[in-house]
């Protein structure tokens, strides 16, 4: 991307933990709640109170550990993260600090059919601060609003190495992750509820430099798109600064989608010092070898061993396999049609086609989509034995997403049965040769291809459910005589 620098890329990523409550008392885990009403003394740290562990919450970021082939310490601890800011209501935070649940982990992408291994430092539990709404842009807000009920929301931080040395790499990092941790179910990753944003670490060196640059952190980016856009922005940001002989300055900034440009927020010349020491009010948590197992044994198949089974055993192309098993509800749903109609690559072609475009279109998941799979399964297989046409059976499809009723029904109803009589179809076939006697003299002239403006014709007239097969051939027989 940059011709004389090489990129350096490290994320932190959080996530947000989808148990009933709190990490650390009996408040709703909830969003869209309305603002400062799942709070308590606890959460809010008045005095007086203690925390107590959600047990949910430690078996939750054991279980992405493992799914994230980290090594799991069977001995942890909570620590005091000390900073003040309005969101904070404790002006500290109950984090971890060198005695973390989860390190040494890796995460496989693959991009521009190149595979790179992300390595995993470590993974911790803390617990989320609140949110703020600022009156403005938030570089230069006149006020701003504070909302506590996500305080005390389990969150899990995930610091990768600073392996990737691309934009790409990077999202394509963020998007393993992400679906990982939906196939584990420990997270909704629903990025634009904030359940899964990433900070970025991000600097460059001249090429075959031993040394990194001086980092620029990117803070809580919550899409792929602004994830790519801000870190190519300020890699070529940082590119310019150099090739003009200034440094660059070491600091906080984020990203301005609407002017499309990463923003100073504050400049730091040495890392923060939070001041961390023991949470006195949790005791460490010792983590026993058969509790671990039995986590272990939760673990659903991951993307990489779905996508190696869809190729061996169901035969169809790497790229769909990667691209159905990237999502897990789309992955079940493909399984499930499968289940019913064996064609796996035709199922594909609609899973990736129709089915994700409706999707897209209505912004729904495959959880929720009004018919069952089997209901697909059935489409495909009067569809096959020609009881409908190709484009019937994408309009037939489209009436199934949108109420739910069953293909027969539809079909039944609408009168969108294919036509294969050969009596029928010729009376309609003769009226289209009629109708187009100067495409006639053209075939009869040499020009074959002709036949395929009969072919639509004939599809006209019968409002798509002429079965083209046969229409080719009746045609064949009429021109040919």
């Amino acid at each position: 991307m940059l011709e004389d620098y090489e990129i350096t890329i490290g994320l932190e990523v959080h996530a947000q933990l989808a148990t009933n409550t709190k990490i650390f008392c009996g408040c709703k885990n909830e969003f869209g709640a309305e603002p400062n009403t799942h709070t308590c003394p606890v959460c809010l740290g008045l005095p007086g109170t203690l925390p107590v562990l959600n047990e949910q919450a430690v078996e939750y970021i054991i279980k992405a550990g493992l799914a994230l082939d980290c090594e799991i310490a069977t001995f942890s601890k909570f620590d005091r993260k000390n900073y003040f800011y309005p969101d904070l209501p404790k002006a500290y935070q109950i984090s971890q600090f060198d005695l973390p649940f989860c390190e040494a982990g890796e995460i496989d992408i693959q991009v521009d059919d190149e595979d790179h291994e992300i390595g995993i430092t470590r993974i911790h539990l803390e617990e989320d601060a609140g949110k703020l709404t600022h009156a403005g842009d938030i570089s230069n807000a006149d006020s701003s609003l504070v909302d506590y009920n996500r305080v005390g929301t389990p969150l899990i931080e995930i610091v990768s190495e600073p392996d990737m040395k691309s934009p790409q790499q990077a999202v394509a990092y963020l998007k393993k992750l992400k679906s990982i941790l939906e196939y584990i179910g420990v997270s909704d990753c629903e990025m634009s509820e904030g359940s899964l944003r990433a900070d970025a670490n991000l600097s460059i060196a001249p090429n075959g430099s031993e040394e990194l640059g001086t980092k620029t952190e990117l803070k809580n980016m919550n899409s792929f798109k602004a994830i790519e856009k801000a870190l190519t922005y300020e890699a070529k940001r940082q590119e310019k600064l150099l090739d003009k002989g200034e440094e660059i300055v070491q600091g906080t900034r984020t990203w301005d989608d609407e002017a499309g440009k990463t923003l100073a927020l504050r400049e730091k010349e040495e890392a923060h010092d939070y001041r961390y020491f023991p949470e006195p009010d949790l005791v460490p948590v010792i983590v026993k070898d058969s509790w671990i197992k039995g986590i272990k044994n939760t673990i659903p198949a991951l993307p990489d061993e779905r996508k190696e089974q869809y190729v061996e055993e169901f035969g169809i192309p790497e790229y769909d396999a990667e691209v159905i098993t990237a999502d897990r509800e789309l992955a079940d749903f493909f399984e499930a049609v499968v289940a019913k109609f064996d064609d796996a690559k035709e199922v594909s072609n609609w899973v990736m086609g129709e089915f994700s475009r409706l999707l897209n279109e209505n912004e729904v998941t495959p959880a929720n989509v009004e018919f069952a799979p089997a209901d697909l399964a059935k489409l495909l297989e009067m569809k096959e034995e020609d009881v409908i046409s190709s484009k019937i059976a994408k309009k037939v499809f489209e009436k199934m997403f949108n109420t739910g009723q069953d293909p027969e029904t539809i079909v039944e109803e609408e009168g969108l049965k294919q036509i294969s009589d050969s009596s029928e179809l010729e009376e309609i076939v003769e009226g289209v040769l009629e109708d187009n006697q100067s495409a006639v003299e053209d075939y009869k002239g040499g020009n074959k291809n002709v036949i395929g403006f009969f072919v639509g014709q004939t599809m006209q007239a019968t409002q798509g459910k002429a079965n083209p097969q046969k229409v080719k051939e009746l045609l064949r027989e009429k021109l040919e005589e």
